[in-house]
């Protein structure tokens, strides 16, 4: 017993030795990945979830180290509540873009009321959380729709850069589009098109070599922040 407690002390400097030098290595490590996130963007897409370009944009999301928010419909939320799940299960942020994709200003407080609550509850029932930011289709919005939003705890979210995807833009319009990106600023992209999807991998590339990260959208501030 008392050999053992002899050796005790030897055996505290090497777990203190051990540990300082986890914690130096950890410490020296930091800075490199500050250094790396010098800012956050945020990254959304519009009018999913799909059978057919969900798994597709979210596989290459992931193999490029990126994370979006993923803008639903609640119409493909319930009918395809296995594609909210898997944007879940990668890592996505998921935001309420109406039901049905209509103008929303040219709808009555009830009709707008009525979208937002379905989509909150497809989402919710998808397995995609309780969404908290909403994004107005065609980016149409007003004091009534902002109310209405509100009164489900939504954010508002418009963007700061259109990559105009969904008007036939190539892949290089597309991701230089992203390269105007500022620290906190969001672009607009869809889920559907094939340039999109083509520009990921060079959209990683792109805020890499800007320093920037892709972040998730601040439900108290609706700017890009860290994940």
């Amino acid at each position: 017993m008392r050999a053992a407690h002899h050796l005790l002390p030897t055996a505290l400097a090497v777990a203190v030795t051990a540990v300082a030098g986890t914690l130096t290595a950890a410490v020296g490590a930091a800075p490199a990945h500050a250094a790396a996130c010098s800012g956050y963007v945020g990254l959304t897409f519009d009018d999913g979830p799909s059978g057919d370009h969900t798994p597709a944009l979210l596989n290459a999301l992931q193999q490029n180290g990126l994370r979006a928010t993923m803008f639903n419909e609640g119409q493909f939320a319930a009918a395809y509540p296995a594609q909210v799940r898997a944007e879940v299960n990668a890592g996505m942020w998921i935001g309420n873009h109406s039901y049905t994709h209509p103008h929303p200003t040219q709808l009555s407080q009830a009709q707008i009321d009525a979208e937002i609550a379905r989509t909150q509850q497809a989402i919710a029932a998808a397995g995609g959380g309780t969404p908290q930011l909403f994004r107005p289709p065609y980016g149409e919005t007003n004091a009534t729709v902002q109310a209405v939003a509100a009164k489900y705890g939504l954010k508002q979210i418009i963007w700061d850069v259109d990559s105009q995807d969904w008007n036939g833009a190539s892949t290089d319009a597309i991701v230089q589009a992203v390269s105007r990106l500022t620290a906190g600023q969001i672009v607009l992209m869809h889920e559907w098109p094939a340039n999109t999807l083509a520009a990921v991998p060079r959209i990683a590339r792109t805020l890499a070599g800007k320093g920037l990260c892709a972040g998730r959208i601040s439900p108290q501030t609706g700017r890009a922040v860290a994940p």
